[in-house]
């Protein structure tokens, strides 16, 4: 097994050269990190390769790094049925950049970008039809954003009134919970000196 990852990381060197960024064999999988003017034709070759024959796209997902300068990550896990090997494949892009999209490569990449682009906000280039898949068609925002607020602006649900689903400003309710605006630490002592006062 190590073998075969040796041997198709020294093809990715050969072939690509300085256009790899990373190319490294992390925890028995093969780990490449690329620009994403390069993806597609490292990806083809992936593909193609008879030494890796990676022929199916099994996943495409996104990381957010906000503090990044290119703060989104996105990832590619392939898997070579024929040779037994795993290859992630990741690039790097901002709020601004689009990414090429897969899908001329790997139609099953439709989906997960349809995705990444709902949760992130990550434009793929060339897919040909880039609709939110998770949330709403009207939701605003890309909720798995780092920077996204933890309870959204809005709040939907169904009115049997009305037979409709209806759009409402999010209300925290505050009825069940009990504040108690003591120190935690002043509770403490007071609570240490009860216990001796009636010992």
């Amino acid at each position: 097994m190590a073998e075969k990852l040796q041997h198709a990381q020294a093809r990715l060197t050969a072939k690509f050269g300085e256009t790899l960024l990373e190319n490294s064999i992390i925890n028995g999988e093969l780990m490449v990190r690329v620009a994403p003017a390069n993806l597609l034709e490292v990806l083809a070759f992936l593909r193609d390769n008879d030494t890796i024959l990676c022929q199916q796209l099994m996943d495409v997902c996104g990381v957010d790094y906000p503090n990044r300068a290119d703060r989104f990550e996105i990832v590619y896990n392939l898997l070579s049925v024929r040779k037994n090997l795993r290859v992630r494949v990741k690039t790097r892009t901002s709020d601004e950049s689009p990414v090429p999209s897969v899908t001329g490569l790997f139609p099953s990449a439709g989906w997960f970008e349809r995705e990444v682009w709902d949760m992130y906000g990550v434009f793929f280039e060339g897919h040909s039809d880039l609709r939110r898949i998770l949330t709403d068609y009207g939701f605003d925002g890309h909720p798995q954003r780092k920077d996204f607020p933890l309870t959204g602006y809005v709040e939907l649900r169904y009115d049997d009134a009305q037979k409709k689903v209806v759009y409402e400003p999010v209300k925290l309710s505050q009825a069940y919970r009990s504040f108690d605006f003591e120190s935690p630490w002043e509770g403490q002592v007071r609570h240490a000196g009860d216990a001796k006062n009636s010992a």
